[in-house]
């Protein structure tokens, strides 16, 4: 890959500069020669933490903002391979009044407000760019090993990069674009940014079955995402078919591997709201995370749940109870060694060979008290399960 230093000015990299709200494509400068964001770029977040303002504040302490990189294609465009976050900070400012500076005095101040030498202090300032050529592999390797402002690419940022087409383009027009109206919805059941591209991964991973390199590869060329929008709107309609309620456990949780999974099996969506609200109101049930897949699944995997353990001055006193009983019997400590013959019969395990366990399995109603608790030996406790 070749790169020549060129000096550009704000001014001149902002003629031309306009800056695309619903962030699906198409800010530009450079009088339109400059593409600042194309689509393997990630969306603009300078915004939400004021990196915006610090880029404007450098600018008037005649700070560097350090090296830009721009592609340089084989039609003589540019591309921004590196800054973009930065021009798009200092386009918005000088173009839009797109946000305001606090002086020292504490009031605000919007570009069109500045005094004229602020302003042009501002639009003279020397901007360093490399412009790079260089076969699109060159370029896209380059791009994956760059860390703009301390801000590390996501993995679906170095995917956009690497496999950048039509499919990329369409994609993020849908599901990296936060002015969807759909956004607020999903956000009920898949946890991420839209701006990061976190939404758009989650689709991607759901109709994959979590091949995403995979599917981007043979789908880069696609000019629509059908395919991915069909599967994840199917999903996202199936768990709201199912559980009539919205609760904030069921954000991040594995929508696309539970659709897989149990999609095919007929539920009462009355019966699954009463359970859900029984399992919310018990107090022994610590993983409420846990309470959808348990309930799609019969009901059955109580691991699931996280049910609340025994604590352990009732597992000392449940051994001490058992273990004298049993030694007053000759029998095992352990119930279920003592029941027929076998070479545990009348085996007295020691406290810390043995497990807590419910007398009555938790899942058919039994409480996590110390009149339902006994000590079982670890290899019985195991293969108990719900019995």
């Amino acid at each position: 890959m070749k790169t020549t230093l060129k000096h550009y000015t704000v001014r001149e990299i902002t003629e031309g500069f306009t800056y695309n709200e619903l962030e699906g494509k198409g800010v530009y400068g450079l009088a339109g020669r400059l593409t600042i964001q194309p689509e393997y770029q990630r969306n603009y977040i300078y915004i939400k933490d004021k990196r915006d303002v610090a880029v404007i504040d450098s600018l008037l302490k005649g700070y560097p903002l350090g090296l830009i990189y721009f592609n340089k294609r084989d039609d003589g465009q540019l591309e921004v391979l590196d800054g973009q976050q930065r021009i798009t900070s200092f386009g918005r400012f000088v173009v839009n009044d797109g946000f305001a500076i606090t002086d020292a005095s504490g009031m605000q101040h919007y570009f069109s407000g500045l005094s004229q030498d602020k302003q042009d202090k501002i639009l003279d300032a020397d901007i360093l760019v490399y412009e790079c050529t260089g076969t699109e592999s060159e370029i896209k390797e380059w791009f994956r090993t760059i860390n703009i402002a301390g801000v590390p690419l996501k993995d679906q940022e170095l995917r956009n990069a690497i496999y950048s087409g039509p499919f990329v383009t369409a994609g993020k027009a849908v599901f990296s674009n936060s002015q969807n109206a759909n956004v607020q919805k999903w956000k009920a059941y898949v946890r991420g940014d839209v701006d990061r591209q976190e939404i758009w991964e989650c689709a991607l991973d759901w109709v994959s079955k979590g091949d995403i390199d995979a599917y981007m590869s043979k789908h880069r060329n696609d000019t629509n995402i059908k395919g991915v929008q069909t599967y994840f709107n199917t999903v996202i309609t199936w768990v709201g078919g199912v559980f009539t309620s919205v609760e904030k456990e069921m954000c991040g949780l594995e929508w696309g591997r539970l659709y897989e999974e149990y999609h095919d099996k007929a539920y009462d969506p009355a019966e699954v709201e009463k359970k859900v609200r029984e399992l919310y109101g018990d107090a022994y049930v610590k993983n409420r995370k846990g309470v959808f897949e348990y309930i799609l699944g019969g009901c059955t995997d109580t691991k699931l749940l996280d049910v609340r353990v025994f604590d352990e001055p009732t597992k000392r006193s449940t051994y001490e109870k058992q273990t004298k009983a049993a030694t007053k019997a000759s029998k095992s400590n352990c119930s279920l060694c003592a029941v027929g013959d076998n070479a545990n019969n009348d085996r007295l395990w020691e406290f810390k060979e043995m497990d807590a366990d419910h007398v009555e399995a938790w899942s058919r109603g039994g409480a996590t008290v110390a009149s339902n608790c006994e000590m079982l030996c670890r290899t019985h406790n195991q293969s108990k399960g719900n019995r």
